[in-house]
């Protein structure tokens, strides 16, 4: 372990020019439309979208090295909520997975990479996001297992199922919504920033009943959400889900939680089971122990069933 620690609450990751060693040429930035990247949900003729045009993008590192994600620099960046979420899934090799919204991929690529024999379907509205989440899982050696579908969560049922996303078609379904109120917040000036971040109060719901048609009985949801959205989570989950299972995240000793992490079981009775807080940093700021162990060891959470 590293002398010299820094706080492990959604820093900026690894890359901009270094290695996960620390050396140069790791997260060299380049013209996001310089070079369509292999097996992109873009034709090489096709121009990219929007305002991602002219952005650059960085590699960077997670999972102590063992995972590499190409991102725009601008907007969006992923954080470690990503990673405490796919700690959290308790898929098995064999299991079918969805990750709603996915953006560039991080949740559903370090599942697939901790868990051996999995099958993820990324779903992402963004269609350069999409790009990026197919690139990321191919240039992981993750490909094979691992498919990006371009469209929005909230879309039709019919619409999942033109994609090979129909009803009971997995076990296991994350997700990290858009958790601030867009009519409360100070929004982002930046659109794809903005829509990852925040959103209308139903959304939460809407993207947990996508989730309960997607599920096979008996399969899990995992999700992060805000603490104090606490009662918001747990009202959106009732109608289809049960056995939640919450596991509280404390950014330093004394300190309130600031997220959480839910597991549920589709057409369960079983009651709420709260777990004891994951914390996250010291009282110096450092990363403790148990979460570097999960954030850069890869090791799961034990949330959900075994």
């Amino acid at each position: 372990m590293p002398a010299e620690r820094t706080s492990l609450f959604n820093p900026p990751l690894q890359g901009e020019g270094r290695t996960a060693e620390g050396s140069p040429g790791w997260g060299r930035a380049e013209p996001l439309a310089q070079r369509p990247p292999p097996g992109s949900l873009h034709s090489p003729a096709s121009p990219l979208q929007g305002e991602i045009k002219g952005n650059t993008i960085t590699e960077d590192a997670v999972l102590g090295g063992r995972l590499r994600l190409r991102q725009p620099r601008r907007g969006h960046r992923v954080g470690h909520d990503a990673i405490l979420l796919a700690a959290s899934c308790p898929a098995r090799a064999g299991d079918d997975v969805v990750d709603l919204g996915a953006g560039v991929g991080a949740a559903g690529l370090a599942l697939a990479a901790r868990v051996e024999g999995t099958s993820v379907a990324l779903v992402e509205i963004d269609p350069d996001l999409a790009a990026l989440a197919a690139e990321n899982a191919a240039r992981n050696g993750l490909g094979a297992r691992v498919r990006t579908v371009q469209l929005d969560v909230a879309a039709p049922a019919r619409a999942f199922a033109a994609r090979g996303l129909g009803a009971q078609c997995c076990a296991r379904v994350l997700m990290n919504p858009p958790f601030n109120d867009a009519a409360r917040h100070r929004l982002s000036p930046d659109a794809r920033r903005r829509r990852a971040h925040a959103a209308a109060p139903s959304t939460l719901a809407a993207w947990i009943r996508t989730a309960a048609r997607l599920l096979r009985p008996r399969g899990t949801l995992s999700l992060i959400w805000r603490a104090d959205g606490l009662e918001q989570a747990l009202c959106a989950l009732a109608p289809a889900f049960g056995a939640v299972t919450l596991l509280p995240l404390h950014p330093k000793p004394g300190a309130p939680a600031i997220r959480i992490l839910l597991c549920a079981t589709k057409a369960s009775r079983a009651p709420l089971a709260i777990l004891p807080g994951l914390l996250l940093n010291d009282r110096a700021g450092r990363p403790t122990a148990e979460a570097e162990a999960v954030l850069r060891g890869g090791r799961a959470l034990a949330l959900g069933d075994p």
